[in-house]
Protein backbone atom coordinates (compact mmCIF):
# COMPACT_ATOMS: atom_id res chain seq x y z
CA UNK A 1 0.00 0.00 0.00
CA UNK A 2 1.00 3.50 -0.55
CA UNK A 3 1.70 5.82 2.21
CA UNK A 4 -1.44 8.13 1.70
CA UNK A 5 -3.29 4.48 2.06
CA UNK A 6 -1.56 3.49 5.38
CA UNK A 7 -2.37 7.07 6.98
CA UNK A 8 -6.19 6.27 5.95
CA UNK A 9 -6.16 3.30 7.31
CA UNK A 10 -4.94 4.69 10.83
CA UNK A 11 -7.07 7.60 10.94
CA UNK A 12 -10.00 5.18 10.26
CA UNK A 13 -8.63 3.04 12.94
CA UNK A 14 -8.55 5.74 15.86
CA UNK A 15 -12.33 5.67 15.32
CA UNK A 16 -12.39 2.98 17.79
CA UNK A 17 -10.59 4.90 20.43
CA UNK A 18 -13.09 8.17 20.51
CA UNK A 19 -15.68 7.93 23.52
CA UNK A 20 -19.02 8.59 22.65
CA UNK A 21 -20.20 12.02 24.29
CA UNK A 22 -16.45 13.31 25.17
CA UNK A 23 -14.72 15.84 23.60
CA UNK A 24 -11.65 14.92 21.31
CA UNK A 25 -8.02 15.74 21.20
CA UNK A 26 -6.82 16.25 18.03
CA UNK A 27 -3.69 16.65 16.95
CA UNK A 28 -1.96 18.38 13.05
CA UNK A 29 -0.75 16.78 10.33
CA UNK A 30 -1.17 15.02 6.78
CA UNK A 31 -2.11 11.29 8.90
CA UNK A 32 -4.37 13.13 11.57
CA UNK A 33 -6.42 15.15 8.65
CA UNK A 34 -7.14 11.21 7.89
CA UNK A 35 -8.43 11.38 11.55
CA UNK A 36 -10.48 14.45 11.09
CA UNK A 37 -11.85 12.97 7.94
CA UNK A 38 -13.14 9.60 9.60
CA UNK A 39 -14.45 11.77 12.49
CA UNK A 40 -16.51 13.72 10.12
CA UNK A 41 -18.97 10.06 9.57
CA UNK A 42 -19.25 10.15 13.63
CA UNK A 43 -19.38 13.85 14.39
CA UNK A 44 -22.81 13.52 15.95
CA UNK A 45 -21.86 11.26 18.96
CA UNK A 46 -19.29 13.48 20.19
CA UNK A 47 -19.74 17.21 21.25
CA UNK A 48 -16.66 18.50 19.51
CA UNK A 49 -13.24 18.94 19.98
CA UNK A 50 -9.70 20.55 20.86
CA UNK A 51 -7.54 21.16 18.32
CA UNK A 52 -3.66 21.70 18.14
CA UNK A 53 -3.21 24.04 15.44
CA UNK A 54 -5.20 26.53 13.40
CA UNK A 55 -4.87 24.25 10.20
CA UNK A 56 -6.61 21.14 12.42
CA UNK A 57 -9.21 24.04 13.70
CA UNK A 58 -10.13 24.99 10.47
CA UNK A 59 -10.45 21.56 8.65
CA UNK A 60 -12.42 20.51 11.59
CA UNK A 61 -15.08 23.45 11.63
CA UNK A 62 -15.45 22.78 7.54
CA UNK A 63 -16.61 19.37 8.15
CA UNK A 64 -19.18 20.66 10.50
CA UNK A 65 -17.14 19.51 13.89
CA UNK A 66 -17.14 22.12 16.91
CA UNK A 67 -13.98 23.17 18.25
CA UNK A 68 -13.45 23.97 21.99
CA UNK A 69 -10.81 26.20 23.54
CA UNK A 70 -9.11 23.79 26.02
CA UNK A 71 -9.95 25.86 28.85
CA UNK A 72 -13.73 24.96 28.34
CA UNK A 73 -12.21 21.09 29.49
CA UNK A 74 -11.60 19.82 32.36
CA UNK A 75 -10.03 16.47 30.48
CA UNK A 76 -10.04 14.70 27.82
CA UNK A 77 -10.20 10.84 27.24
CA UNK A 78 -8.29 10.36 23.97
CA UNK A 79 -5.98 12.84 22.06
CA UNK A 80 -5.25 11.42 18.49
CA UNK A 81 -2.12 12.98 17.16
CA UNK A 82 1.08 11.92 14.64
CA UNK A 83 4.30 11.68 15.40
CA UNK A 84 7.62 12.21 13.20
CA UNK A 85 9.60 9.46 15.06
CA UNK A 86 8.08 6.36 17.55
CA UNK A 87 10.57 4.42 19.51
CA UNK A 88 9.55 0.99 21.12
CA UNK A 89 8.87 2.80 24.55
CA UNK A 90 5.84 5.26 23.24
CA UNK A 91 8.38 7.81 23.19
CA UNK A 92 8.36 10.67 20.16
CA UNK A 93 9.84 13.28 17.91
CA UNK A 94 7.24 15.80 17.18
CA UNK A 95 6.95 19.29 15.70
CA UNK A 96 7.34 18.56 12.21
CA UNK A 97 4.34 20.62 11.20
CA UNK A 98 5.48 23.43 13.78
CA UNK A 99 2.09 22.27 16.01
CA UNK A 100 4.33 21.23 18.91
CA UNK A 101 3.66 23.54 21.58
CA UNK A 102 -0.24 22.95 21.41
CA UNK A 103 0.48 19.49 20.67
CA UNK A 104 1.96 18.78 24.74
CA UNK A 105 -0.30 20.88 25.45
CA UNK A 106 -3.79 18.92 24.72
CA UNK A 107 -1.54 15.82 25.46
CA UNK A 108 -1.26 16.83 28.62
CA UNK A 109 -5.15 16.85 29.09
CA UNK A 110 -5.94 13.68 27.86
CA UNK A 111 -6.26 10.47 29.61
CA UNK A 112 -4.77 8.08 26.33
CA UNK A 113 -2.55 9.37 23.59
CA UNK A 114 -3.00 7.51 20.59
CA UNK A 115 0.00 8.08 17.98
CA UNK A 116 -1.07 7.27 14.49
CA UNK A 117 1.49 7.12 12.40
CA UNK A 118 2.99 4.87 9.41
CA UNK A 119 5.87 2.35 9.51
CA UNK A 120 8.55 4.72 8.60
CA UNK A 121 8.12 6.59 11.59
CA UNK A 122 9.29 3.33 13.65
CA UNK A 123 12.62 4.27 15.10
CA UNK A 124 15.03 2.11 17.65
CA UNK A 125 16.17 5.71 19.03
CA UNK A 126 14.97 9.28 18.51
CA UNK A 127 16.85 11.41 16.91
CA UNK A 128 17.68 10.59 12.78
CA UNK A 129 14.72 13.01 12.23
CA UNK A 130 15.38 16.85 12.93
CA UNK A 131 14.68 17.79 16.56
CA UNK A 132 11.84 20.63 16.67
CA UNK A 133 12.08 23.54 19.65
CA UNK A 134 10.15 26.02 19.59
CA UNK A 135 12.02 29.08 20.84
CA UNK A 136 11.33 32.80 22.10
CA UNK A 137 13.31 34.73 18.91
CA UNK A 138 15.76 36.62 20.68
CA UNK A 139 17.08 33.28 22.53
CA UNK A 140 17.37 31.40 19.48
CA UNK A 141 21.14 31.90 18.34
CA UNK A 142 21.74 30.99 22.39
CA UNK A 143 20.31 27.81 22.34
CA UNK A 144 21.65 26.89 18.82
CA UNK A 145 25.38 27.12 20.82
CA UNK A 146 23.76 24.84 23.25
CA UNK A 147 22.85 22.11 21.26
CA UNK A 148 26.20 23.06 19.72
CA UNK A 149 28.17 22.23 22.97
CA UNK A 150 26.40 18.52 23.02
CA UNK A 151 27.85 17.87 19.53
CA UNK A 152 24.75 18.86 17.46
CA UNK A 153 23.66 21.47 14.90
CA UNK A 154 20.57 23.87 15.24
CA UNK A 155 19.57 25.81 12.30
CA UNK A 156 16.85 28.32 11.99
CA UNK A 157 13.53 26.96 10.36
CA UNK A 158 12.55 29.09 7.36
CA UNK A 159 9.43 29.63 5.09
CA UNK A 160 9.91 31.46 2.07
CA UNK A 161 12.87 32.46 2.80
CA UNK A 162 12.27 34.47 6.20
CA UNK A 163 12.24 32.84 9.76
CA UNK A 164 8.96 30.85 10.25
CA UNK A 165 6.56 32.09 12.52
CA UNK A 166 4.33 29.49 14.87
CA UNK A 167 0.67 29.77 16.08
CA UNK A 168 2.06 31.20 19.23
CA UNK A 169 3.83 33.91 17.24
CA UNK A 170 7.81 31.78 18.15
CA UNK A 171 10.42 30.53 15.81
CA UNK A 172 11.47 27.09 15.20
CA UNK A 173 15.58 25.75 15.92
CA UNK A 174 15.59 22.11 14.09
CA UNK A 175 18.37 20.04 15.44
CA UNK A 176 20.39 17.10 13.70
CA UNK A 177 23.59 14.94 15.13
CA UNK A 178 21.41 13.98 18.05
CA UNK A 179 20.43 10.03 19.51
CA UNK A 180 17.93 10.55 22.33
CA UNK A 181 18.78 7.34 24.78
CA UNK A 182 17.16 8.81 27.72
CA UNK A 183 14.32 10.83 26.08
CA UNK A 184 12.56 11.84 29.56
CA UNK A 185 15.83 13.04 30.79
CA UNK A 186 16.32 14.72 27.83
CA UNK A 187 13.16 16.49 27.32
CA UNK A 188 13.62 17.92 31.27
CA UNK A 189 17.04 19.03 30.42
CA UNK A 190 16.38 21.43 26.97
CA UNK A 191 12.90 22.81 28.86
CA UNK A 192 15.30 24.18 31.50
CA UNK A 193 17.28 26.02 28.97
CA UNK A 194 16.06 29.95 29.08
CA UNK A 195 13.79 30.81 26.25
CA UNK A 196 12.77 27.26 24.76
CA UNK A 197 8.63 27.49 24.67
CA UNK A 198 8.97 23.54 24.20
CA UNK A 199 11.35 20.96 22.96
CA UNK A 200 9.85 18.14 21.02
CA UNK A 201 10.19 15.71 22.94
CA UNK A 202 7.50 13.69 24.29
CA UNK A 203 8.19 11.62 26.71
CA UNK A 204 6.60 13.26 29.35
CA UNK A 205 3.40 12.84 27.33
CA UNK A 206 3.87 9.61 25.79
CA UNK A 207 1.89 7.63 23.58
CA UNK A 208 -0.11 5.21 25.45
CA UNK A 209 -1.22 3.54 22.26
CA UNK A 210 0.41 3.36 18.76
CA UNK A 211 -1.55 2.63 15.68
CA UNK A 212 1.32 1.27 12.94
CA UNK A 213 0.24 1.16 9.31
CA UNK A 214 2.02 -1.29 7.66
CA UNK A 215 2.13 -3.75 4.46
CA UNK A 216 0.15 -6.25 6.89
CA UNK A 217 -1.97 -3.81 7.78
CA UNK A 218 -2.63 -1.60 11.12
CA UNK A 219 -0.53 -2.85 14.30
CA UNK A 220 -1.47 -2.01 17.47
CA UNK A 221 1.31 -1.26 19.88
CA UNK A 222 0.34 -0.55 23.39
CA UNK A 223 3.34 1.38 26.44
Amino acid sequence: MQADELKTLVGQAALAYVVPGDVVGVGTGSTVNKFIDALATIKHQIPGAVSSSLASTARLQALGIAVLDANQVDRLSVYVDGADEIDPRGYMIKGGGAALTREKIVAALSERFVCIADASKWVPVLGAFPLPVEVIPMAARHIARRFEALGATARLRLKDGVPLVTDNGQHILDVTGLQIADPPRFESMVNDWPGVVTVGVFAHQKAHVCLLGTAEGVKTFTF
